[in-house]
């Protein structure tokens, strides 16, 4: 029985990747932002090699690193969660999805109007806290869903909870996700449903995904070699389903991580893989350095619950899909290196250097699990182990 724990720091990043200045993210650097923070405490990430990975230049090289370490460059076309979480599982995005900033087409917006029997509002390059605050009590008064997108290939729905039953929200991403094909092909449609009074509107935790259905990868490789693909958090609804055995829906970074726990205490010959979302969601996008830093102190302390619980051939893999560095201007999604931090009862301790591509990790899987596939990249698994 082998057991791969993929944990995912939504919009961790480790500096800014060769290609940054095509997507204006120079000088980006998650991690040093963070590492400024009066709540930034960290102890295992830094044992697991975090300050040792090549030109991250954040505090000390530290002497006595427990396990391998790297960081991975992004092929893909884009920096968002779809293209940076296929390219992991295998997949590298060429083309870039389809983004809208200047709304999406109005026939296209007439269309989705007719298929839901109500007009819409908004349908701009909108935050996702601000929208709501601006669009919340025309929304209310007309009961008009409010769509919007962002620099990431995404069409929004947001709704009052009160207003617009979440299954009736839900329906609406459906007719949304199967209306945009071809050149409308976005990575996801989003239900961003909310809560609240005028001058106190709240995002609930009753988000939902819908992403196009990828390419055959690494979660339908191990699904079909008769192992388990076990999802938490975001996973499933950023895969479309497709190739996962089980899947734990999550209310934000301490359910997923207590989720985890739980798995780790059962039986299971695979992957879980875990998407720790609120790094992206409720501090990058709204430049909370302290937020975040202290998010990712709970993540170190969270180590040392998991870590001394891991069976022999369990295999410990901590990662991120893109940056969103909470200190520049921008509260978008910035192109930055990821770290790649394994550890393992039988791992050994070794720089994995710079990947060039997300997919080495993908590939790397496979070789774990001894599945023969011709997906691309090169593995690290002789690296660590």
């Amino acid at each position: 029985m082998k057991r791969i724990f993929l944990i995912v720091l939504d919009s961790f990043g480790v500096g800014e990747a060769p290609d940054a200045n095509v997507f204006n993210d120079e000088g980006s650097h998650t991690l040093k932002s963070i590492s400024e923070s009066k709540e930034y405490k960290i102890n295992n990430l830094k044992k697991l090699g975090l300050y040792n990975i090549d030109n991250v230049n954040v505090f000390e090289k530290y002497d006595d690193v427990i396990g391998s370490y790297g960081k991975m460059q992004e092929l893909s076309k884009g920096k968002d969660t779809t293209t940076g979480h296929w390219e992991m599982m295998g997949i590298i995005s060429e083309i870039p999805m389809p983004t809208f900033p200047n709304g999406f087409p109005d026939e296209f917006i007439k269309e989705f109007e007719n298929k839901i029997g109500t007009k819409v509002l908004c349908n701009k390059v909108y935050s996702g806290t601000e929208v709501i605050n601006d669009y919340g009590m025309e929304h209310i008064k007309t009961g008009y869903p409010i769509v919007y997108t962002s620099a990431d290939s995404v069409f929004q729905i947001a709704c009052h909870e009160e207003i617009v039953p979440l299954n009736k929200l839900y329906e609406y991403c459906e007719i949304a996700r199967n209306l945009l094909k071809d050149d409308l092909a976005v990575g996801r449609v989003i239900a961003r449903p909310f809560i609240g009074e005028e001058g106190n509107f709240t995002r609930t935790t009753n988000r939902h995904d819908y992403s196009l259905v990828p390419k055959y990868n690494v979660l339908n490789y191990l699904k079909d070699n008769n192992k388990d693909v076990i999802s938490v958090g975001k996973i499933s609804d950023i895969f479309a389903g497709s190739g996962i055995t089980e899947s734990h829906r999550t209310t934000g970074n301490t359910d997923g991580l207590n989720k985890t726990l739980e798995i780790q205490n059962k039986d299971f010959n695979g992957l879980c893989f875990v998407n720790l979302v609120d790094f992206d969601m409720l501090y990058g996008h709204r430049n909370d350095v302290d937020g975040y830093a202290k998010a990712m102190t709970e993540v170190d302390k969270w180590l040392y619950k998991f870590i001394p619980n891991m069976k022999d051939d369990d295999i410990l893999i901590i990662t991120a899909d893109h940056g969103c560095d909470p200190k520049t201007s921008s509260t978008d999604h910035s192109r930055e290196y990821v770290p790649v931090l394994v550890y393992g009862k039988n791992v050994k301790t070794n720089n994995l250097g710079i990947r060039k591509g997300f997919v080495d990790l993908g590939k790397t899987i496979l070789d774990i699990f001894e599945i023969e596939n011709d997906l691309k990249g090169i593995s690290f698994k002789n690296e660590v182990m």
